[in-house]
């Protein structure tokens, strides 16, 4: 059975992007993208809103995009794993998709991400805060994964969702010489 992993580079104060929408702060070293990568490639599936697909969309081509820039092998790399991985986006609004190995789906449906954790020798993940916090309203996450910068961005997009309780655990924590830390939590289930 596949785990559901709701991941985000976030600012010190949880936001995923400013209020002006600028995630520019965000922007992985060698490093943490390689550490990304690590962690991403146990990953067969990807769950996306509509907004969080077209930003990620850019990795279907971004493999030829790159030239001997020294960030070429890590971006080459991720480009590989998220090529491989099938995708399915969240939409009532977009027409069609524009990557290999995605499918259109025009509601978030619990029920069927459920059985498609179940069914799944690999885990998922979800990307969008929108379509997260419904995941996480239904008690489908089972792990957060969050890349914390050492900046302060003041509001704008929260990684998680307001008005979701859940207990968490610790499971991993690292520190990149960036002044990035990782976490890495276990979702224990509803506050009591």
């Amino acid at each position: 059975m596949g785990k559901l992993i709701s991941a985000g580079i976030v600012s010190l104060d949880g936001y995923i992007a400013d209020e002006h929408g600028d995630f520019s702060w965000a922007t992985p070293d060698d490093d943490l993208h390689a550490l990304v990568n690590e962690l991403e490639r146990p990953v067969g599936t990807h769950l996306y809103g509509r907004r969080m697909y077209e930003v990620m969309r850019y990795w279907e081509t971004a493999d030829a995009a790159v030239g001997a820039v020294p960030t070429a092998d890590v971006v080459r790399d991720y480009a590989a794993i998220w090529q491989a991985a099938d995708k399915i986006v969240y939409s009532s609004t977009l027409q069609e998709v524009f990557s290999r190995r995605t499918r259109l789906h025009r509601r978030f449906d619990p029920e069927e991400i459920r059985a498609l954790k179940e069914a799944s020798d690999r885990d998922l993940s979800i990307g969008g805060p929108g379509l997260a916090a419904e995941a996480f309203r239904a008690g489908l996450v089972d792990e957060v994964r969050m890349f914390v910068h050492p900046v302060v961005v003041g509001g704008g997009t929260a990684l998680l969702p307001r008005g979701v309780r859940s207990s968490l655990e610790l499971i991993d924590e690292r520190r990149l010489a960036s002044g990035v830390v990782v976490l890495r939590y276990t979702v224990l289930g509803d506050l009591a």
